[in-house]
């Protein structure tokens, strides 16, 4: 990595705990008060600090707000609880009033698309909620039909999820994180080191088979979460790894096939984290969207 990392310790500490459903979510914020708001949704398995690359970047623009999804980092993991992207949405929204923000912009990862994709649904009927002004979505699982789980995930989704749950370790996290990457930006130790303290914290482990119904779901909501992105009224675009075995350059070109006026942007021989990989690239492609499409929140 080329930028100066801002250690997992150190992002743990500059960040505070909010409360949902009776549970601790662990969120942050930077950047002044007056400025617009920017609402970063991290991806599976990681958390919040996957931005950190660009966090230095965002705060002197943007008015930034990240936080650990349930059931992920920092956040509780509770063992009884229905995880779901629906869900996830109503929690950033539970943020972002608790915040006092009345309109807002999304970059968004992974999961996290899913999550950006229900709150642009939203948009049509929700009178009382946030507005959203614009999505960037990075690498992710947009279309069901293009996505293409690792073998990680295909175990954690079937009867065998609990006992792969359970006997996920370092070295297989770091194997299955090494064959998403990029060749040439492959992820460091430290990474992987922070990766796996964040699936360990809380005793998260023991939830990952939960949690990775989230690609049942993205099936089950194909036809709204679709429509959302085709039938936008707001300015999208999407930063994509291309080198991406999950959603790659594959991907990029559904988004092209089926959203109207697609923004685009590929980034060659980059993998599923690119702001991880390339995140001077991924800032200089969204600083060229917002400055594209203005402020139109103002």
């Amino acid at each position: 990595m080329s930028h100066a990392r801002i250690p997992l310790e150190a992002w743990q500490a500059a960040g505070r705990y909010i409360s949902y459903r009776g549970h601790r979510i662990f969120v942050s914020d930077g950047g002044q008060r007056d400025a617009e708001a920017l609402l970063l949704i991290h991806g599976f398995p990681t958390a919040s600090w996957d931005w950190e690359a660009l966090w230095p970047s965002l705060v002197a623009r943007y008015r930034v707000y990240t936080l650990d999804l349930i059931g992920f980092g920092f956040s509780d993991k509770p063992r009884d609880y229905d995880y779901s992207l629906i869900d996830q949405a109503s929690l950033c929204e539970h943020f972002l009033r608790g915040e006092g923000i009345g309109s807002y912009h999304v970059l968004a990862h992974d999961y996290g698309d899913s999550v950006a994709q229900e709150l642009l649904a939203r948009q049509a009927g929700v009178a009382h909620a946030p507005r959203l002004c614009s999505v960037v979505f990075l690498n992710g699982g947009l279309f069901p039909e293009t996505h293409r789980p690792v073998l990680l995930q295909k175990l954690l989704l079937s009867l065998v999820g609990p006992l792969v749950s359970r006997l996920t370790s370092r070295a297989s996290l770091a194997t299955n994180m090494k064959a998403i990457f990029g060749a040439a930006t492959p992820p460091d130790d430290e990474l992987i080191d922070g990766f796996w303290r964040l699936l360990r914290h809380g005793n998260g482990l023991r939830i990952m088979h939960k949690l990775i119904r989230y690609m049942v779901e993205r099936r089950r909501q194909r036809e709204r979460w679709v429509g959302a992105l085709a039938h936008a009224a707001i300015p999208l675009a999407l930063i994509d790894g291309a080198a991406d075995p999950i959603s790659g350059a594959h991907m990029a070109r559904r988004y092209q096939e089926l959203v109207p006026e697609a923004d685009v942007t590929l980034l060659d021989g980059i993998g599923h984290y690119p702001q991880v990989e390339a995140p001077a690239a991924v800032l200089t492609a969204y600083e060229a969207f917002r400055d594209r499409i203005g402020s139109p929140s103002n």
